[in-house]
Formats: structure tokens, sequence, C-alpha cells
């Protein structure tokens, strides 16, 4: 069978150009955090279940996922999911939606940065930790901030396949491989 990915692709690629060809009231930053959502209730495992249930309609299944959306919804986001529920590949919503983000932010010139840091941050460190990033990795960051104490102090950032991990926990880690070898 086909890895999720290399399905999803021709997609998110499909949806992209719908995308970019959108008209001014549905730019590609509306569609953006429309597929986003999508993508996070597509994910949803009782929504995967209510979408498998023979007894639903494929109708009654489009209309269910629109209604779980916050994000307005037009006439080519109706056929695309109405195409997605007729092909059975309504579990490919959150890697359509990663595929999509990615050919965004190639576009723009930007990536998403990933940022676990050991305690919360405020909005303005964020800020602060971004704009030495995007100097660092010389590119717009889009920051997804989590919060995993494991980390002792610091922050680790990934971006793309880089990783930048100034952590207590990964500077102990070092020590330590150090130590034994």
């Amino acid at each position: 069978m086909a890895e999720n990915a290399t399905v999803a692709r021709p997609y998110a690629e499909a949806l992209f150009r719908v995308a970019q060809a959108g008209k001014e009231s549905f730019n590609l930053a509306a569609w953006s955090e429309l597929v986003s959502e999508l993508a996070q209730v597509g994910s949803h495992p009782e929504v995967q279940a209510y979408a498998r249930n023979p007894k639903v309609s494929e109708r009654d299944v489009i209309a269910t996922i629109v209604s779980l959306l916050k994000s307005p919804f037009n006439t080519e986001a109706q056929n695309f999911l109405t195409m997605l529920v007729e092909n059975g590949r309504l579990s490919l919503l959150p890697e359509i939606g990663a595929q999509f983000q990615q050919l965004k932010n190639s576009v723009e010139g930007a990536a998403d940065a990933v940022i676990v840091s050991a305690f919360d941050l405020t909005p303005a460190q964020v800020a602060e930790l971004i704009a030495t990033l995007e100097k660092k990795f010389k590119r717009k960051l889009n920051p997804v901030v989590t919060v995993d104490p494991a980390l002792i102090g610091g922050v680790r950032v990934v971006v793309g396949d880089e990783v930048l991990d100034t952590s207590v926990q990964a500077r102990l880690q070092q020590m330590r491989a150090a130590l034994v070898a």
C-alpha cells in the first residue's frame, strides 16, 4: 500500500493551485487556515470512525465536517471535501494539511519552527527568539511553541530537518556520553 504522503501529495498540490488562483476574498492565508482546520478535524478518531460507518451517507459525513469548521467554506472547498469523502480519502486530511503548509511556506520563503521550551514563554520572549532564529536560519519562521519540563532549562528548536538544541537536558546527555566514552 502506498504511503500516506505519496497519496496525499497530488491532493495537496491541486488544492494549493486552487488556493493560489483564489480571489482576494478567499486568498492563500484563508485557504491555509481552512486546510489546517480541515486537517485537525480530519485527524480526530471519532470523525474517522463516523466517516467509515457504512450506515452514514457521504452527504451526512460532509455536512458534519462542515458543521465542525469555524473557517469560511467556499464552493471549491466543498468540492474538495466531497471528492475526498467519495474516494474514501478523508484519512489523508492531516497529511494533505501538512503538505499544503509546506507548499505555502516554500512560496513565501518561510518555514515552521517548532520551539519546545522548559517553561512558558511570554509573547515578547517568543518574538525575540524568533527574530534571532530568523537571522540564523535566514528565512521567515512561523513559530509553534510547546512546553516540556523534561528539558530542565533552555529550548529545542526544529526547523525542517535542522535541530538547534540548547536545553539543559541535551547538555547533560552530551556530558554523559563524553564521560562514558
